[in-house]
């Protein structure tokens, strides 16, 4: 088992090690989730992933983030606009790195 793993989901990297809890763009799965775009293992690194490593964890949750607001306005011109957002989320505990 290795120290830690930075592996690819959702479009964003995640540097885990077991036993992290990770929250992650949304994920439509229950259970265990294997990841096998694997970008470094220890001190392994991949071109551009690992070949045969994985990341294995568990899916504690979905739910969704706290909410953003986002506003924008231009000056002299008696314009704003407010608007807030929530984003769902995949909460995970990474159970095993293998590599």
């Amino acid at each position: 088992m290795s120290d830690f793993a930075i592996f690819q989901t959702g479009g964003k990297q995640y540097r885990v090690k077991a036993g992290d809890i990770v929250k992650v763009e949304k994920l439509d799965a229950e259970g265990k989730v294997e990841f096998d775009q694997v970008l470094m293992v220890g001190d392994k690194i991949g071109t551009p992933f690992v070949s045969g490593a994985k990341v294995i964890a568990d899916v504690v949750e979905q739910k969704r983030a706290d909410k953003i607001l986002v506003f924008k306005k231009k000056r002299r011109q008696n314009y704003r606009r407010t608007k807030g957002h929530r984003q769902f989320i995949t909460v995970l505990k990474i159970t095993e790195i293998k590599g």
